[in-house]
């Protein structure tokens, strides 16, 4: 691992190069020194022999002349002086083990054989001769004689002299490597160090904390890097909180939406959803019974209707609108291409739940066949029942009295028709006002209930109170509520069959701080698909519309009870089950005043 590192990376490559240059410089050194000390061995040797020669041609006398000798070699020398004739003169060899030689071992060299032929000075460097050592000989002519002095040494002297310097050398190698390993290591992690800390920034800044600041050690190129790192932190920061902003906005805006909104890819997958858009896949999934949710990489995959219509898109590349359904509910889909400068990336489509605008189209529909049906019929008895009149059909007074009479019935039913509409018709605009006030509401209940109590026995029902009657007074429109409760009540009774049931109730819930009022009968019951659309106008379960004197009604009455109770903040509910009776509660909040 350290040496995957840029301190390792570093160090190794100071002291390769450190190394090389070392290594490079030792042989050049070594081959220096050695050529040194060759030449200084020469040049102490042959400045002996002069000096020599000098003593030579000054003194005769041979004791002198080795004593003099004695004074100038050096003891590992050797010497050699002889006439022109090969006679030694003297031979001096203290302090070695040289071996002597004679005259005739420098004549049969041809190289020192000069000294005494051409009267030069000579310098060679003798190899082993048998002897087993290597000499340095240096001859030089005597002056004014035919002679010549010959001084020549052991090799081992200027070896041993070499080894010293080759010992030093290395040492000094050695100790050059070492200091250069502590500064190449020193030098690489102080340069390194603010590269650790950078990355270790940059590690933080991948995990999303863009707080992360780089101390700042240096001026140098490093320091630069570490304000420029610091920089990038802020203005990664700056643009995340941007992106984040936008991203919140626009999520934002696309929860609150009514509409749904869905992205694609290219490839048809769902990249961004609204909870309407997810209502419908939801919907869609549940009713083809596919598996919730199917996903694949967090990206869902296109319900059947839409994959055509996208592909559509992607082909066509323009705006594509179809309408499709899903669990009752109608949708209609607007997609639109998605492009990426030139070319098409995906696609956005907006979906519309318009099943209220259906339902209401429907209603609107319904309203008019309704009013229509429900005027009919008293204008043909009118009309039916005036001729008669007219043309004397009915012979009698008595006669005549009981068509005038169902006219008259006509008539106010017809009234009673158009009043309720009318009144409808400013609840609904919101013209209602209420006349609050504090209501016994037991003994309202009661009033009513003995209002409809001779009905009920007419009809062999039996209308019963129940609940608790030592309640507080409660605030409300006496009058609208009594509305409210005798259409109640007196659908209760007209669908109930004889020895049924009929019960009132009212409650105090002072947990959830709302009054109940409860209407139950035993009746016949409303079927479940009718119960949806039980407070709508001109709504009858009864889609047969046959005239039965005892269930009469224009169809407006729950419809008006569900006004008035919205009027005064409360709602209204209603459970039925086919044939075991219906059941509807009124609940009302409590106000300050109760």
């Amino acid at each position: 691992m350290f040496w995957r590192s840029v301190v390792g990376k570093l160090w190794f490559t100071i002291l390769f190069l450190v190394c090389f240059v070392l290594f490079i410089l030792t042989v050049l050194l070594l081959e220096f020194f050695e050529n040194y000390h060759v030449l200084e061995a020469e040049r102490d040797l042959l400045q002996t022999a002069a000096k020599i020669s000098e003593v030579v041609s000054q003194y005769e006398e041979d004791e002198l002349i080795l004593s003099m000798t004695d004074l100038i070699k050096d003891p590992s020398n050797q010497v050699v002086i002889t006439d022109e004739n090969g006679e030694s003169l003297t031979s001096v060899s203290k302090g070695e083990n040289l071996p002597n030689k004679d005259f005739d071992w420098f004549m049969n060299d041809s190289e020192l054989a000069r000294v005494i032929d051409e009267r030069e000075d000579v310098m060679k460097v003798s190899g082993d001769d048998g002897s087993g050592m290597g000499l340095m000989v240096v001859g030089t002519p005597l002056e004014n004689q035919g002679g010549a002095v010959f001084v020549y040494e052991s090799l081992g002297t200027i070896d041993e002299t070499s080894d010293q310097t080759t010992k030093i050398i290395f040492l000094g190698a050695g100790i050059a490597i070492i200091l250069t390993t502590i500064f190449a290591f020193f030098l690489s992690t102080r340069i390194t160090s603010p590269l650790i800390k950078m990355r270790e920034g940059a590690m933080e800044l991948a995990k999303g904390e863009f707080h992360t600041k780089i101390p700042i050690l240096t001026h140098d190129e490093i320091g630069e890097l570490a304000m420029a790192f610091n920089r990038m932190g802020r203005q990664l920061k700056y643009h995340i909180n941007e992106l984040n902003h936008e991203k919140e906005q626009l999520s934002g805006i696309l929860r609150s939406m009514a509409d749904g909104v869905l992205t694609m890819n290219r490839q048809g997958q769902v990249l961004v959803s609204n909870p309407p858009a997810d209502q419908y896949l939801y919907s869609w999934d549940y009713e083809n019974n596919v598996p919730l949710p199917v996903k694949e990489e967090g990206k869902r995959e296109l319900p059947d209707p839409l994959r055509e219509i996208f592909n559509e898109v992607i082909k066509s590349e323009q705006e594509q609108m179809t309408e499709v359904t899903a669990q009752g509910r109608t949708w209609v889909i607007i997609m639109t291409p998605l492009y990426d400068r030139i070319k098409v990336r995906g696609a956005v489509a907006v979906l519309r739940d318009m099943t209220d605008e259906r339902r209401l189209d429907k209603l609107r529909e319904d309203f008019i066949a309704n009013v229509s049906h429900e005027l009919r019929t008293p204008i043909s008895m009118l009309q039916g029942y005036s001729e008669a009149i007219v043309d004397d059909i009915a012979e009698s007074k008595e006669d005549k009295n009981e068509l005038a009479k169902i006219i008259h019935d006509e008539s106010l039913r017809i009234g009673r028709l158009v009043n309720e509409l009318l009144d409808l018709a400013r609840m609904e605009a919101g013209h209602m006002n209420l006349n609050l006030e504090k209501v016994d509401i037991s003994m309202f209940i009661q009033k009513i209930v003995r209002k409809f109590k001779g009905i009920g026995q007419e009809k062999g029902v039996d209308l019963q109170m129940s609940g608790n009657k030592e309640l507080p007074p409660l605030n409300m429109d006496a009058d609208r509520m009594e509305q409210v409760l005798t259409n109640l009540i007196d659908n209760a009774i007209r669908h109930t069959e004889p020895e049924g049931t009929v019960n009132v109730e009212v409650h105090l819930d002072e947990q959830q701080k709302e009054w109940l009022i409860r209407v139950s009968d035993s009746g016949q019951g409303i079927p479940e698909e009718d119960l949806p659309f039980i407070f709508e106008r001109f709504y009858k379960a009864d889609k047969s519309r046959k005239r039965n004197k005892e269930k009469k009604g224009t169809g407006l009455g729950l419809a008006i009870a569900k006004n008035i109770v919205d009027a005064h903040n409360g709602r209204i509910t209603v459970q039925s089950k086919t044939g075991e009776g219906t059941s509807f509660e009124v609940f009302l909040p409590i106000h300050k005043e109760d």
